[in-house]
Formats: C-alpha cells, sequence, structure tokens
C-alpha cells in the first residue's frame, strides 16, 4: 500500500503587537537618499538628527578618556543603574548648570534616551491607559503601542511655535495616565516659554490633588535631551524648578547625546522619583540596556572637567547656531522675493522649522504636485535637497512644514544650498 504526505500549509503568526507596528518614516527616508546618494548623486541632506563626526567631532578629552578606560580594562557589566561616579558626575552637572538637585539614588543610567522613555512608558502605564503627547513629536505614538497605551495626539501649530499649551491639555486631563513633552521640541528647535510650562505644571497637580491618591496621578515625561543647546535669548525651563510640588510626577530623560555630539556612545540619564527609577532601573536590566561601562567611566571623569566642558559646549553652540541662523536667514531672503516659503526663528537643538508650500505647482514635465509627498519627492529629485515633512512625526499630510537639521552641514555649501532651491522653485508654474 502506498504511502502518502499531505503538506499542510502552515501560516506564521507573530503577536498583534508587532503585527501593527509600522515602520519609521525617517528610515523609510533615509533609504531613498541613501540609494541615490549610491548612484552618484550630491544630496543635501538634512534629514537626520545626528552629527557628521568628521565637522562635529566628540570633545577630545571625552575620547581620550574612553580609550583610556577600554585601556584599563573596564569591560565587564557596569552597576545596574549607572556606576556611581557617573550618577555623582550628573547630579553635579544638574545643580550646577540645571538648579536641579537629585541624589545618586534619583538617577539611572542606559545606553542612551531610547531605552529610558520605553521604561517610563513600561513602568507607569497599563494596557489602556491615555497619553498625551504634541505632534508633531518624536516616537510617543510608537512608544504607546509597544506598551498598549492609548496614544491621543494633540495638533500643534505655528502661531505657538508648536509646544503644546495647558488649554489644549485640559479637555481630556481626567483620563490622561501620562503626558510626554520634549523642550527643546524635535523636531522643531521650540521651547518652552516659562508661563507655558507653568500652566500646564499647575494643570497637573491640580488634577493630581483632585485624584487624592484615588488612582494613579498623572505623570510627565520630560524629555530635556537638547536642554544645552540654546541660542540667544532663549531660556531652557524645567518642571521642578518652576513648580516643586511637580519633583513627584516628573520624570526627566537627558543625556550626552546631543550636547557633546556623542550620539553613538550611548550614555543616557533620566531622573525622578526614586520608586520610578527603581522600576525603570528592572525594566532595563531585564533588557540588557546599560551604557557600556567604559563609556561610563570616560563620561564620569569628562563631566568633572568643568572648564574643558564649557570650553567644549561654548564653541559646539556657536557653531550650530551659526548654521541654523543662516539657513533661517537664507530662507526669510527666499521668502522676501516672493516665494512660497518660511522659517521659524532658532531657538535651540540642531533643527530648524522650515515652510515649503508649492502645492498646486506643476513642473516642467507636467506633473502637478498634490501633496506634501509629493513636493518632499521633487525636493529630492529637482533640488536634490532632503527635508523630514512634519507628517513623519505625527502631523496629518497637509502640513506643509518640514524639519530641517543641520548637525552633518559644512557651512560651505549653504549658498549652493539656497541656490538649487530656488531654481527648483523657479521652474515650476
Amino acid at each position: 500500500m502506498e504511502s502518502s504526505t499531505t503538506t499542510k500549509k502552515i501560516t506564521p503568526y507573530i503577536s498583534e503587537m508587532a503585527e501593527g507596528l509600522v515602520g519609521s518614516e525617517i528610515i523609510k527616508l533615509a533609504n531613498e537618499i541613501n540609494e541615490k546618494v549610491r548612484s552618484g548623486e550630491k544630496i543635501y541632506n538634512l534629514t537626520i538628527g545626528d552629527f557628521n563626526p568628521e565637522i562635529f567631532p566628540i570633545p577630545e578629552d571625552f575620547k581620550n578618556e574612553i580609550k583610556l578606560a577600554y585601556e584599563n580594562g573596564k569591560t565587564n557589566y557596569p552597576a545596574a543603574n549607572g556606576i556611581i561616579e557617573l550618577r555623582r558626575a550628573v547630579t553635579d552637572l544638574l545643580f550646577t548648570h540645571g538648579g536641579l538637585e537629585y541624589g545618586e539614588n534619583e538617577i539611572l543610567i542606559a545606553g542612551g534616551g531610547r531605552p529610558l522613555i520605553y521604561a517610563i512608558y513600561q513602568a507607569l502605564l497599563d494596557p489602556g491607559d491615555t497619553v498625551i503627547f504634541p505632534v508633531p513629536s518624536w516616537n510617543n505614538n510608537h512608544y504607546c503601542h509597544l506598551c498598549g497605551a492609548v496614544p491621543l495626539p494633540i495638533h500643534t501649530c505655528a502661531e505657538t511655535n508648536f509646544m503644546l499649551t495647558a488649554e489644549d491639555i485640559q479637555p481630556h486631563i481626567e483620563k490622561t495616565s501620562l503626558i510626554s513633552l520634549c523642550s527643546p521640541l524635535n523636531p522643531t528647535g521650540t521651547t518652552f516659554s516659562k508661563e507655558g510650562l507653568e500652566g500646564i505644571c499647575d494643570l497637573i497637580v491640580n488634577e493630581n490633588k483632585q485624584r487624592d491618591g484615588n488612582k494613579k496621578p498623572v505623570y510627565l515625561l520630560y524629555d530635556q535631551i537638547y536642554w544645552q543647546l540654546t541660542f540667544g535669548d532663549t531660556v531652557h525651563y524645567n518642571p521642578v524648578n518652576l513648580r516643586p510640588e511637580m519633583r513627584n510626577y516628573t520624570i526627566f530623560v537627558d543625556g550626552m547625546s546631543k550636547a557633546y555630539a556623542a550620539t553613538g556612545v550611548r550614555v543616557g540619564w533620566g531622573f525622578g522619583p526614586e520608586k520610578v527609577i527603581n522600576k525603570m532601573r528592572a525594566i532595563i536590566g531585564h533588557l540588557g540596556a546599560w551604557a557600556p561601562k567604559a563609556e561610563q567611566v570616560a563620561a564620569a571623569n569628562f563631566l568633572k572637567k568643568d572648564e574643558v566642558v564649557d570650553s567644549f559646549l561654548e564653541d559646539f553652540k556657536h557653531r550650530i547656531e551659526q548654521r541654523l541662523s543662516a539657513f533661517y536667514k537664507g530662507f526669510k531672503t527666499l521668502k522676501s522675493l516672493g516665494h512660497n516659503v518660511d522659517a521659524i526663528a532658532p531657538q535651540a537643538a540642531l533643527y530648524l522649522t522650515v515652510k515649503i508650500d508649492i502645492q498646486g505647482l506643476r513642473t516642467k514635465e507636467g506633473k502637478v504636485l498634490e501633496n506634501t509627498a509629493d513636493i518632499t519627492r521633487y525636493l529630492l529629485d529637482e533640488a536634490k535637497i532632503a527635508l523630514v515633512p512634519f507628517y513623519a512625526f505625527g502631523t496629518d499630510e497637509s502640513s506643509r512644514w518640514y524639519r530641517l537639521s543641520v548637525g552633518t552641514t559644512a557651512m560651505q555649501e549653504l549658498e549652493s544650498f539656497f541656490d538649487s532651491l530656488q531654481n527648483a522653485i523657479t521652474k515650476l508654474s
């Protein structure tokens, strides 16, 4: 008797969370840019929130401390919450430059800001809890998805520099578990005013008084990773200095990545209520998302050198501001010539918020630019300019605003950038 084998088709199964997780629009755009670069095209790539090490290297002293730490064999596991020397160095930095008093047990070291944000979401939220965040903003929708929280994005506008207001939040505060804010803000490079942040703090404090321990308080995630990069008259404000009662409800995200051009070094820190920090430590420990020990040792030694740190920051900030101001003036010049572009004056971080509204115009091939995706594609193909549209940060696709990042920009490229942009716009009819 012949035997027969029936092959049954097996449908692969993955979790609902993984099935619903969407990729980054920025990475999608980056892949297109990289393809053009590989084919030999010159692209003005102003998309990435990073630094070109050839233009913006990490501090020389910091680099030397990293080398020395490896030479001295600092390659074993670090303490779960970070080495004590670095946590003490962070307490000194926060007090000296930020006026914040946090003890070493209220600080958690991690491999950059992302594990800290993830740990905050996981430590504070249950599935179904509501999270308020502004759009545009960076990745809050994805963190909500990862932990099963309900996202409540609130659209902001140019009139408020795209910063969330207490008036925006107030109608939703009663059902909220977490408000996620970033100042200076990625993607806009804008900041909270003193009055604007005070209004949000008062709203949170008053809501938590009404809850009176009967349910979880409203917490505030305050990402201030860019706080040392402010320009001109811009002042960085934080919730705890403005309203001391916020200390019980605020968890900060901070680190080395942006202020020291050290995005790939992966040394970040969070700080806040000790109970929350301890739970975050456990989450990060299970993930193994520590900062490498050698880099922690190096960071601790570097941050103790006040004069070296201040000297680096002074020069670093000057060179970033120089680029932001030059781009801002260039966009304002194009606007004065009658082109439908605009920009918000630089305040902080390495980002400039720019507007390019050429919807409805027709290319020389006869194609109408019908939406922001068309505009973005035209800028890349015709002007060889790559910018990140705000819809990559959660706004609707009708927004004509873009993030322009200067961390990879050489000053000598600016004139040709604006020549290319103006030529591309002029070709439209």
